[in-house]
């Protein structure tokens, strides 16, 4: 498994990250698992990496990178949605 990009963050984003490669293989592929039994897990790594970030000023970098770039995100799911409503036009 990889590191975390915060180190400190390493031993909970290891814990998850067994965590759900069991439940990913041992139920969601079998049909068994309908809800994410790690979710707690990544709850608390999410929260170590978002600490992490902010300590580090990246936070802001993220907030900004992704206002720059709302527009094209906006038309890319808007070519992505009237995509999927043709297919489903023309396979009814």
């Amino acid at each position: 498994m990889s590191a975390s990009l915060a180190p400190e963050c390493n031993e909970v984003k290891e814990r998850y990250d067994s965590c759900f490669l069991k439940w990913y293989s041992e139920k969601y592929l079998r049909g068994q698992g309908t809800t994410d039994e790690c979710a707690p897990l990544f709850k608390d790594y999410k929260k170590c990496l978002t600490t992490a970030l902010k300590e580090r000023g990246i936070d802001k970098m993220l907030e900004e990178a992704r206002e720059d770039h709302k527009e094209n995100d906006a038309a890319l799911m808007d070519r992505k949605c009237k995509q999927k409503f043709l297919i489903l036009e023309t396979t009814n």
